[in-house]
């Protein structure tokens, strides 16, 4: 049987890029698996909230398959191409002809969705779970989402695939961190990745300069680009000053040799889209201990392998107490990061995903070559 496969690859500008390449080349080692073929016998989809997806949901729902669900609003995506009567027939489509006067309320206040948790909550995944043979999550909260809107869609829990590791000696880290100007004794904060509100950086921005009133020697690196560019020019200041180091976009090298100089990663998410974060688990992977929003999102991380902070009024608190105990503490800290790592490599293995998803899809794992 072979794979027909059908999502952005590498150099698309999307994580779900990198995944699907890392994701490919595993199935590749079992199944024939062609590209963009839809005479394959079997289909499987990657599908995110943003246009890189567009060609793939399309075949989804003309050409049924498993589709994997990187995020578990597809709100964005749709309001992105969609015109009014179209979105409010799909809105009334997903959550019924009495919703239409709350439809109407988003389409007028689209210029807010990056950061209104409404557009997170009303996710718009009906069809697409519909129409599947099965969709795939990578944690109970995307389960969660998909089964509100579609009860009897086939629901298959797989983690995320673990992107194979760069290798970084530890001279590269030291003359990364020479370059970013910052000491062998400096704390080092990291921001990674698209750069939206979601990504919480005004909260992690005030808290770190709190930390550096206080004379706590740290710094903090923020590294990618803006996807909102209204967020980019109310955080320009902060971003560009003497305080923080701003690196915009980054190669895979690049970004896997500041994976290993920063000492910590703060990768908070709120509202969150049910993904789970492909940079949280690559500074994981590195072993470097990641501060992350608590939500079922992230429910699968052992306790002893992250730091959690709770969206809302505790943020500021809780963010603060675990960055000034980081630097307090940095054995306890790599401790964590060692943890992590260990986790990852037990249950997100790139090898073990591919068997789950080829079980899902219920093909022979028979290499190409032995049939």
């Amino acid at each position: 049987m072979t794979v027909g496969f059908f999502g952005p690859l590498p150099p698309a500008r999307t994580g779900v890029a990198e995944y699907s390449a890392a994701l490919l080349s595993e199935l590749r080692k079992r199944v024939e698996v062609r590209l963009g073929d839809t005479r394959c016998e079997a289909k499987l989809y990657q599908i995110g909230n943003n246009a890189f997806h567009r060609e793939a949901y399309e075949l989804a729902l003309s050409q049924p398959g498993v589709v994997v669900l990187h995020d578990a609003t597809l709100h964005h995506f749709l309001l992105g191409r969609m015109g009014r009567d179209e979105y409010l027939a799909e809105f009334t489509y997903n959550y019924g002809e009495w919703s239409r006067g709350l439809g109407e309320e988003l389409w007028r206040d689209r210029g807010r969705a990056a950061a209104d948790p409404r557009y997170f909550e009303y996710g718009l995944l009906r069809r697409v779970a519909e129409s599947a043979t099965a969709v795939v999550v990578h944690n109970p909260g995307a389960a969660a989402a998909v089964v509100r809107h579609a009860p009897g869609a086939r629901v298959v829990e797989v983690p995320h695939l673990l992107l194979p590791a760069i290798v970084v000696g530890a001279g590269e880290c030291m003359d990364a961190r020479r370059r970013l100007g910052v000491s062998p004794s400096t704390f080092l904060f990291g921001v990674f990745g698209h750069l939206r509100e979601s990504k919480r950086l005004p909260a992690v921005l005030r808290v770190f300069r709190g930390l550096r009133a206080d004379g706590v020697d740290c710094a903090l690196l923020v590294a990618g680009e803006f996807v909102s560019k209204e967020l980019e020019r109310a955080l320009e200041s902060d971003v560009n000053g003497a305080l923080v180091i701003r690196v915009g976009a980054m190669s895979e090298a690049e970004l896997g040799i500041l994976s290993h100089a920063v000492d910590a990663c703060v990768n908070l998410r709120y509202p969150g889209g049910g993904e789970t974060s492909g940079i949280a688990m690559r500074l994981m992977a590195a072993g470097k201990p990641v501060i992350v929003t608590s939500s079922p999102e992230t429910s699968r991380i052992p306790e002893t392998a992250c730091l959690r902070v709770d969206a809302g009024p505790m943020e500021p608190e809780m963010l603060e107490a675990w960055m000034r105990w980081l630097c307090a503490d940095r054995a306890a800290g790599r401790e964590i990061g060692r943890r992590g790592a260990a986790y990852l490599a037990e249950h997100h293995r790139a090898e073990r995903v591919a068997e789950m998803i080829l079980d899902v899809l219920g093909v022979s794992t028979a290499s190409p070559d032995s049939r």
